[in-house]
């Protein structure tokens, strides 16, 4: 098989569990270089790994040995990159959100579909194990037909996490605990159970950091056919706590915690997989989980593009959870 060729661009917080997949699969993928706007971090970076740096982006837009971008910088450069990457006939991996504004999002995917090119979005939590097994109880009726769920995002951030300059703020990342940390679990959700066609909900900014976005949010959704949920979402809980989503069905019942599922059917055995892997990456430390299901999103972005598909985790799927957020925040 023949190595896939690409770059990287963005060397800030979210890079080490991508840059470790992409070194994990370096029988099937190639770095040729990777970019940020900060030398310091280029530096840093070439120390680390061992991996070769440009000191333009546009070293790897206008490569034409490069076939595919890993973009990893903030959410309010997606646009004019992937616009970028469209230009230059390049596919996508892009790190949440799609983009800072729903209108952005929308425009991201747009511009990747008109230019027949593949773009897959890193919603790692879609590959968790214990995940997948929820997902395969559902479809196949184990826990009949949902009645009631819930979500539960209760992280930790602490002001280290926030002295950033643009964290936590719209003109940067576009939104608050909805857009840069529960994305990942509410993506998942929406995964398994759909939109919700109501929502009715608040949202603040506690006292504890000055940002100009949301860090608690609580709501209460209704499907069409009658599926009722809550979600719970803040990065002001102390230490941090793993996430949550419970269903209640029909037939049965099932909880996700983390990486950790427990189903119980009526009248069956109880079902448990996986096991307590702390907050992962919900309380002071955001990096502190294994990069696995990080190489999982990039394995099936490889595989998406050897076989003509699309990834797991494409544009269209990533617009699903931007618009529940929209409607969270405009309830």
């Amino acid at each position: 098989m023949n190595k896939r060729r690409v770059g990287v661009i963005g060397l800030g917080m979210a890079s080490p569990p991508h840059i470790q997949s992409l070194l994990d699969l370096s029988d099937r993928v190639e770095v040729v270089g990777a970019f940020s706007p900060t030398p310091e971090r280029r530096v840093a970076f070439t120390a680390r790994y061992g991996l070769p740096v440009v000191e333009t982006a546009d070293a790897l837009f206008d490569d034409p040995a490069v076939s595919a971008l890993v973009v990893l910088a903030p959410p309010d450069s997606h646009l004019d990159l992937v616009k970028r990457a469209a230009e230059a006939g390049k596919h996508v991996l892009l790190e949440k959100p799609l983009a800072e504004t729903p209108a952005g999002a929308a425009e991201v995917v747009e511009v990747m579909e008109r230019a027949g090119l593949t773009l897959g979005v890193v919603f790692q939590h879609r590959f968790r194990r214990a995940a997948e097994e929820l997902r395969a109880l559902l479809d196949a009726g184990v826990l009949g037909e949902p009645l009631t769920a819930a979500v539960s995002v209760r992280w930790w951030r602490d002001d280290a996490y926030y002295s950033q300059p643009g964290r936590g703020m719209k003109a940067r990342d576009g939104g608050g605990v909805l857009l840069t940390q529960a994305i990942h679990t509410l993506d998942l959700f929406v995964s398994l159970l759909g939109l919700p066609s109501e929502v009715v909900g608040f949202s603040g900014t506690t006292p504890l950091r000055r940002i100009d976005t949301e860090d608690a949010v609580c709501a209460a959704l209704r499907w069409p056919g009658g599926l009722m949920a809550t979600v719970n979402a803040t990065t002001a809980a102390y230490p941090g706590f793993p996430e949550r989503i419970e269903i209640a069905g029909t037939k049965g019942s099932a909880v996700l915690s983390g990486d950790r599922l427990e189903a119980f059917p009526v009248g069956g055995e109880a079902i448990r997989i996986g096991a307590d892997g702390g907050t992962l990456g919900g309380g002071a430390d955001p990096m502190a989980f294994s990069h696995a299901h990080h190489r999982a999103v990039l394995a099936d972005f490889l595989d998406a593009l050897d076989q003509g598909r699309t990834p797991r985790a494409d544009g269209r799927e990533a617009l699903k959870v931007h618009r529940l957020i929209e409607m969270l925040l405009a309830s």
